[in-house]
Order: C-alpha cells, then sequence, then structure tokens
C-alpha cells in the first residue's frame, strides 16, 4: 500500500531526479541538516542572481526585505505568507504605505534618514507607513512579514521616488519565479498563486 503523501509528492513537481527531492533527503540526512542547506543554496542563489542583475541593470532590484522574503519562501514555502500572492501584495502594500507617507509628510524630496538623520516628519514617515502596511495586509489577506520592512525602507527615504516602485516589484517577482522553480525542482508543491 502506497503512501498518498509521496504520491502527491511524485506527482507534482519539476524534478526529474526524484532521489533530489527534501523528503527523500530528509530520510537519508535528516531535516534540519537538509533544510539548513536548502535555505542556504536557494538564499545565496537567489540574493546574487537579483544581485546581479541588478549591478547589469544598476537598478536597485535588491533590497534588504529581499533577505527575509527568501528566507521565508525557501524554510516555509507552503505558508500563506510565503504564497506569490502574498509576497506580491505585501511588498507593494508595503512601498505604496511607504510612498504615501513620504507624500503626507512633506519628505518625498527629502535625503534619506541615514543622510540626514530622523526628524519629527521622518518618525511620523515611518510609524505611518509600517501601521498602514500591515493594517492593509490584514483587510487584503495578505500577510507578508517582510513587507514590514520595504514600508520602512521605501518611508526612511531608501527608496523614495515612486518610479523605483515597479523595479522593486520586479525583484520580488524575480526571487518568486527563482522560488518556484527551487520548490518545485525539491518535490515541494509550491504554489503558483495562493496557498491552499
Amino acid at each position: 500500500m502506497s503512501n498518498p503523501s509521496q504520491e502527491r509528492e511524485s506527482s507534482i513537481g519539476l524534478l526529474p531526479f526524484p532521489h533530489y527531492r527534501l523528503s527523500r533527503l530528509q530520510e537519508k540526512h535528516g531535516r534540519r541538516p537538509v533544510l539548513a542547506t536548502f535555505n542556504l543554496v536557494n538564499g545565496a542563489v537567489s540574493i546574487a542572481l537579483i544581485s546581479t542583475l541588478a549591478l547589469i541593470t544598476q537598478e536597485a532590484l535588491i533590497f534588504p526585505s529581499l533577505g527575509a522574503t527568501a528566507f521565508i519562501l525557501f524554510y516555509v514555502p507552503l505558508a500563506e505568507p510565503a504564497s506569490p500572492r502574498n509576497t506580491l501584495i505585501g511588498h507593494l502594500t508595503g512601498a505604496i504605505a511607504g510612498f504615501l507617507s513620504l507624500a503626507i509628510f512633506g519628505l518625498l524630496d527629502a535625503p534619506s534618514a541615514v543622510a540626514n538623520g530622523v526628524d519629527g516628519a521622518r518618525v511620523g514617515a515611518a510609524a505611518l507607513s509600517l501601521g498602514a502596511c500591515g493594517g492593509l495586509m490584514i483587510l487584503l489577506h495578505s500577510p507578508h512579514p517582510p513587507a514590514g520592512a520595504t514600508a520602512l525602507i521605501v518611508s526612511l527615504g531608501l527608496m523614495p521616488h515612486p518610479g523605483q516602485l515597479p523595479i522593486l516589484i520586479a525583484g520580488v517577482v524575480l526571487l518568486v519565479v527563482q522560488a518556484f522553480i527551487m520548490n518545485r525542482l525539491a518535490g515541494i508543491p509550491y504554489p503558483l498563486w495562493r496557498s491552499r
């Protein structure tokens, strides 16, 4: 009698070499070392690819909150916050909340908090951006915790121009595509859009 989860696993994914599936590797080497190695390799490869594209294009495709996103996408890929839907909507929400907060506090053309220090307007923008991001993600049923860092990155003036939004989202899309491919190759039924 076959195991239903093994049947489901064998029918899902792109992996031509079943002995590289995470479940098989975990049986042989243990869960923790395999997950640690999977996260190490995929986190490094993901960020290296996006950073290389940023270097080639000279666009800000890479930003700090992608590191936390990469960790979630490879450590708990089937969790709702790791789904492509939540990842994309979350970062978009964070960026928009950040830009709106900059506009509300008159900081669209101001130097970043790193260059100029923090003042009352910057405190207000940072607080509003994070609060708005969290509230909107809940209302949109799309929690993705690293998006809070995206809201702060924008509201602290590290990516202060609305024209950077498509570039920021392109970095997120690249990471999600890479996560989809690598998770599926590992035999993990990473969703196309939304977690089940």
